[in-house]
This record gives C-alpha cells, structure tokens and sequence, in this order.
C-alpha cells in the first residue's frame, strides 16, 4: 500500500501544469553546475546524484557535477551548498530526514524549509549481517541486542539511515541495545561488514543490494510496512514481524538548492523535473534494481511528503536522549 500510495504521488506531480517555454528558457547555466554530495562515493546519496546530472545535463545542455565532500553527517557538505552564491551554480544532494534533523542533532543550522526540494527516489532502511556472524535473521540479532549491549553495527554515522533505524530498533524493543560503528558514508558501512570489521550493518537497501544478491551479506529485515522484493534475490522480511508498532518511514532522497535562488532557475529545474526526470528510464530501472521506490517529487509536494518522516525520526532522537535541541523548539511538533 506504501508503494501504490508514492507511485500516486509521483503521477500526481506528472499532472501538474508545465512551465511555459518562455520560463523554461529562462536559465541556461554558462559554466558546470555543482552537486555537492555529502557522503562518500558509491553510496546511495551519490548514486542517485550521478544519474540525475546526466538527466540534467542532457536537459540544459550543460556539465553537471558530481563532488563528494563527506564529514559530520553530511553537514559539512551541505553546509557549503548552503553558504555558496545563491545563483543555481551549486546544488546539494542528499537525503530529507537528514536535512530535516540537522537542528535538532545540533549539526547545522537547515531544515527542509530553507531549500527547493527536488527527489528522485525514496530508499528503504535496511539491517544486514555478515555471513560468519551468529545471526540469521532479525530474531537472532534482536536477542543478542537484549542479552549485550557492545554488539557493533556499522553505519554512516549520526544523521544517517543506519542509526535511525538502529534507533527506532531501541525505541521499539525496551532492553535492546547496540554500539554504532560510524563511517564516512553507506558505501564505507557497507564494506565494513563485508570484511567482517562489525558483525551488522544498518543503512540502505540500495546500497546493499549488490552485496545481498553475491551473498556477501544476509539481509535481516526492512524497516517498511511489508516485506520488499530485492531483484535477484527474492523477499526480505519487515521488522514488523519481530516489532509490530515500529514507525516505517520512506527516505526521501533528491537534490536541492538554498532559497533565495533566483526563481528562473527553480522554475527550469522544476520543468526538467516534471518533464524529463518523472519520465527517467534511468532512475526507474535503477529503483527496480536495487528496490528503491521511484518518486519524482518536487517543491511544497516533496517538503509535505518528507514532513513526516523527519517529525517521525526527530521525536526518535529526542525521546532516544540524542537531541541537542528539542524538535518543538526548532518548529518540529511531535506527530
């Protein structure tokens, strides 16, 4: 139902009416654009960047791209697309629920109102284990988790997809527990467990998928309302098997400008959104692929659909005693 209810939503934003020709030709970027993903390479944020600067260059006729400046979950890049000349020229990419909790961890200053949202894809959280560690599935983990505490489990650090989900985990199972391993990035998490340097990983389904279908991890469970289908794989179990109440959230993921930039260049990338990134064969196939959920999203549209995701996860901070700032001071109600 999740999945019929964001494809609905993505064929919403198909219906709504396109700029005109005249605004569409109204930015024409003279010099490379930037995206500044804020992770490291090969991981999810920068998969899904890369295929939409080639979507966008192959649009606007001009290079877009792609640099990777990881460190402090992700604010360290963010915060420099957020502090460059607001002109169009520099773009970050990344995922909603981290720009819509940095105040509340205490990160940077930047919540899902000071940008123009424009998502690709939403992912889903995702636990896996190393094939040589004592767990076979969400079960096994869940009562080592409840037994010992210093169980480590790699993740891309304090805003990331991991350790939301590690948390929501924590929150859902009174007594469980767990030591988070941070890395630079998914991709990092993810080899991390591979070469069994943790015996868990928390982070994203696409950035896993590759390592589940060469058997090089065993995926425990989703965090999504039903169980997934990974292609080449076949299906991984919902943590709602094992925790019933656990929140579910889908992981927007896109890239965004800072407001204040000129309103030609949001109204061209706008355009290009509805036209050519909601008709992207590329990004389809890499959803099918790696069982993301394909949501071209864009503006108030993407800013409501991603509202509930991070009052979720920003109350889970908090609650967890991980907040620097309680989310209501910051304009977050709890749900």
């Amino acid at each position: 139902m999740q999945r019929r209810a964001i494809l609905a939503a993505g064929a919403a934003a198909l219906a709504l009416p396109a700029v005109s020709a005249r605004a569409e030709a109204a930015w024409r970027p003279d010099r490379p654009v930037t995206i500044i993903v804020p992770w490291a390479a090969g991981g999810s944020t920068d998969q899904m960047a890369r295929i939409v600067a080639v979507e966008l260059e192959e649009a606007l006729g001009q290079k877009f791209v792609v640099v990777n400046q990881p460190g402090a979950s992700g604010s360290i890049g963010t915060r420099n697309a957020m502090q460059a000349p607001k002109d169009g020229m520099t773009w970050a990419a990344g995922a909603a629920i981290d720009i819509g909790c940095y105040r509340v961890l205490g990160l940077l200053d930047s919540g899902l109102d000071d940008w123009n949202l424009f998502f690709a894809v939403a992912n889903v959280n995702t636990i896996a284990a190393n094939p040589n560690a004592p767990f076979k599935d969400f079960g096994q983990l869940l009562e080592a988790m409840r037994q010992r505490s210093n169980i480590a489990v790699a993740t891309a650090g304090q805003s990331s997809a991991g350790r939301n989900v590690m948390e929501a985990v924590r929150a859902a199972a009174p007594g469980a527990n767990y030591r988070m391993a941070p890395y630079d990035g998914g991709n990092p998490a993810v080899l991390a467990a591979v070469a069994g340097e943790t015996p868990v990983v928390a982070q994203l389904l696409v950035e896993m998928a590759e390592m589940i279908r060469g058997k090089r991890l065993i995926p425990l469970a989703v965090q999504a309302e039903q169980p997934v289908m990974l292609q080449g794989h076949g299906e991984i179990p919902s943590l709602r098997q094992w925790l019933p109440d656990i929140p579910a959230p889908l992981n927007y993921f896109g890239i965004w400008c800072a407001k204040g930039t000129p309103d030609p260049v949001v109204q061209t990338v706008a355009q290009v959104w509805r036209e050519r990134i909601a008709a992207s064969q590329r990004l389809k196939d890499y959803a099918q692929q790696r069982a993301a959920v394909f949501t071209p999203l864009l503006l108030q549209e993407a800013r409501d659909k991603a509202w509930v995701a991070v009052r979720q996860t920003a109350w889970l901070y908090h609650d967890a005693g991980q907040s620097k700032a309680a989310p209501d001071t910051v304009g977050i109600p709890r749900l």
